[in-house]
């Protein structure tokens, strides 16, 4: 039976209402009277008509090779029988193919049981006349068509996604997997280089890994080189990155106005790509440039080259050429809590400055046969005393321990994500920069255990964090402010949105903060101290344990 065979009726009358659950076939006089009641000037006889037209003027209007713009209509018709003369007159403009047959789910049989037609879902009725949509491409004249079938299938997707991970939370791996071959059918539905037929693709691939090929999820975190190529084309493509090293290099730049040493931990070196401003800047600065040392962490090369030298070369020659004295430290590690600070060769007389753009997350995973990660790492920066601790990370909370919360956080965080990209305009870019994200949205569903190192948190969690372990807030200044500002007029799009968070800065989509810039410094002894006995207080009262 189709999907309106057993639809019932949710308040056309009462006494359509009361009989809700059967299921009585009714005359077509009867449905075009409901039809009428509701609204619609149209007979039952003329659905299936229109839904033909429709479906014929969809396939028309994408695999036209001309110029379709002037079909593009900002009309919105609610009226299917209006629709239907309106379609025909668009079809009469083309040569094509007799009529195609329709999908068996919408098939509107005569044995079709439609108890009130109001209360069927508006993509079926309504939506059907009114979500055809022309929106030009950049470079190119295409028609992008959103029928109400398409529109209906994302939604269906989206509860399927949500079902396919409670079942999977469950452990009823038998109906996930038949859930995953439903999800696949239906995006062909839908399209895929767009929207929700992207997002879904991505997440369908790494709910699929996770029943049918667990042992593979790490495999597919890639190599050293591929990643670092990953990073430098998502840093290209969107402004994220730019958001995040402009921010920390604005509030490094202040924390070390009038030292004349000064010393940069960067956790996470990537190609350099941050520091080039930063040296630059520094030479600008009245009175002179300082001595800048510069500790890079990453991952050993598997080629055996040393890589970090490599790249702390090349910012030695830009340092050089601005005049700025410059000196360059590389620590392999292949995972962050494996640097301990005795590699780092910081002295006293410098000011130090410790830079993570989206690390310390990976450090949150919990192990009871050691300490936290986290929190040995938080006391030896503390231990350094640094001027400023500069922390960039997602605005998410894929962190949560049940699998379902961490799922559907990762569907709508992505689902914007992804909104973004499209906006941009650097293609090639984009494309890579899309394979980056992937691979985090891999990890989030597949992983558990050591292997997840995605747990991103919010912002409000690290204020707790790091206020516990002994840091104060430094508020970014208006300068770090009109920077990011600044950087959004390079982006064509309009929806990048930076605001002010308590002295924070987020980057989002529109209404959505999607990472958050932070700069924090240590607290004097006796003020970490009286905060670390207050959270203990509030923890005290808050144990439900406590007798």
């Amino acid at each position: 039976m189709g999907p309106y065979g057993s639809t019932t009726c949710s308040g056309a009358s009462s006494s359509a209402s009361s009989s809700s659950s059967s299921s009585v076939t009714k005359p077509p006089a009867d449905i075009d009277g409901c039809l009428a009641d509701a609204g619609y000037k149209v007979r039952s006889s003329d659905l299936r008509h229109v839904a033909q037209r429709l479906e014929r003027l969809e396939t028309v209007m994408v695999n036209s090779p001309g110029d379709l713009s002037h079909l593009a209509s900002d009309a919105v018709l609610y009226n299917p029988a209006d629709l239907a003369t309106w379609v025909d007159s668009l079809l009469t403009e083309f040569n094509h193919q007799p009529l195609i047959s329709l999908p068996s789910d919408l098939d509107f049989s005569e044995g079709a049981v439609i108890n009130n037609p109001a209360a069927l879902p508006r993509q079926t009725w309504t939506d059907n006349s009114a979500v055809i949509s022309a929106v030009p491409q950049q470079n190119h004249n295409q028609l992008t068509v959103v029928t109400a079938m398409e529109e209906d299938s994302g939604i269906r997707l989206v509860h399927l996604l949500v079902t396919c991970a409670e079942s999977v939370q469950r452990g009823d791996l038998a109906l996930a997997g038949s859930l995953i071959e439903n999800m696949q059918a239906l995006l062909t539905r839908v399209n895929p280089s767009c929207g929700i037929g992207k997002v879904a693709g991505y997440f369908i691939d790494a709910l699929s890994c996770r029943i049918f090929s667990p042992q593979t999820v790490g495999s597919a975190s890639g190599s050293v080189h591929e990643n670092e190529l990953l990073y430098h084309y998502f840093y290209e493509a969107c402004p994220y990155l730019k958001f995040a090293h402009f921010t920390a290099n604005q509030a490094i730049l202040e924390a070390f106005d009038g030292h004349d040493c000064v010393h940069v931990i960067d956790f996470n070196l990537m190609h350099g790509l941050q520091w080039p401003a930063l040296i630059q800047a520094l030479a600008l600065r009245p009175g002179g440039p300082p001595l800048l040392r510069l500790t890079g962490i990453g991952p050993p090369s598997p080629d055996g080259r040393d890589s970090l030298r490599e790249i702390g070369l090349r910012l030695a020659e830009l340092a050089r050429s601005v005049n700025v004295r410059f000196a360059f430290r590389g620590v392999a590690a292949s995972r962050l809590e494996d640097v301990k600070p005795w590699m780092l060769q910081v002295s006293p007389k410098e000011a130090v400055a410790v830079n993570s753009i989206m690390q310390l997350h990976r450090l949150l995973g919990s192990d009871p046969n050691r300490n936290s990660p986290i929190e040995m790492m938080l006391s030896w920066i503390r231990n350094l005393n640094p001027k400023i601790v500069a922390v960039v990370e997602q605005e998410a909370d894929h962190n949560k321990p049940g699998f379902l919360d961490r799922f559907t956080e990762a569907l709508y965080y992505y689902s914007n994500m992804f909104d973004s990209l499209e906006a941009c305009a650097m293609q090639p870019e984009k494309a890579l920069a899309e394979i980056y994200i992937q691979r985090e949205i891999c990890n989030v569903v597949c992983c558990e255990g050591a292997a997840r190192v995605e747990r991103h948190e919010p912002l409000d969690k690290w204020r707790i964090r790091l206020e516990q372990a002994g840091f104060r807030p430094l508020h970014l200044g208006s300068n770090a402010f009109k920077q990011a500002s600044m950087l959004l007029t390079l982006f064509s799009a309009e929806g990048y949105r930076v605001e002010e968070n308590q002295g924070c800065l987020t980057l989002g989509w529109h209404n959505r903060p999607l990472i958050a810039a932070s700069a924090w410094q240590v607290m004097p002894m006796a003020e970490a101290t009286a905060n670390q006995q207050a959270v203990g207080i509030i923890n005290q009262n808050n144990n439900p344990n406590r007798i």
